[in-house]
């Protein structure tokens, strides 16, 4: 019987395996670049970081993830200035939304020059981080940003098989 329920939710298409949820709160521009003090903000950072979060949404879809829907936690959401330090605000809105992950992230723009990224998995039982990577990078541009976010996907959170 239990085979023949098997064989019937692959013919339909139906994962016989739940998934796991995860509450994506975003990347997040943290800069205190002097470039940015002198001359504002640069409108393809704005560009930049919805890239990393297509990028990593994309990612964590492909690998069997299901990314919740926010719009039950919009209103809180809008009021945090960084989901990925907001003194437990994505514990408890992960947790309205009955997530299994928060999954966070930052990038810190010190100068054009030197970038730091940041994307943190944790649990929203205990606020813990289960999985996550910090990495420099060198130049602010398109490129640089994808490379460093796939090097943070690659090795911290999807390693390729066997290693």
């Amino acid at each position: 019987m239990q085979l023949v329920l098997a064989a019937l939710l692959i013919a339909l298409g139906t994962p016989a395996i739940a998934q796991e949820s995860v509450a994506f709160f975003g990347v997040t521009l943290l800069d205190s670049s002097l470039q940015s003090a002198e001359l504002g903000a640069a409108p393809a950072e704005q560009t930049r970081l919805e890239m990393l979060e297509e990028l990593i949404a994309d990612r964590f879809t492909q690998e069997g993830y299901e990314l919740l829907d926010l719009a039950p936690v919009a209103a809180d959401l809008d009021r945090v200035v960084n989901p990925a330090k907001c003194y437990g605000c994505d514990v408890r809105m992960a947790d309205k939304l009955g997530a299994d992950f928060i999954l966070v992230g930052e990038v810190q723009k010190v100068s054009n020059l030197i970038l730091t990224m940041n994307l943190q998995m944790r649990d929203p039982g205990t606020g813990q981080t289960v999985k996550g990577r910090v990495v420099d990078i060198r130049s602010n541009t398109d490129e640089a940003w994808l490379r460093g976010m796939k090097y943070i996907l690659k090795t911290a959170f999807f390693p390729p098989e066997g290693k």
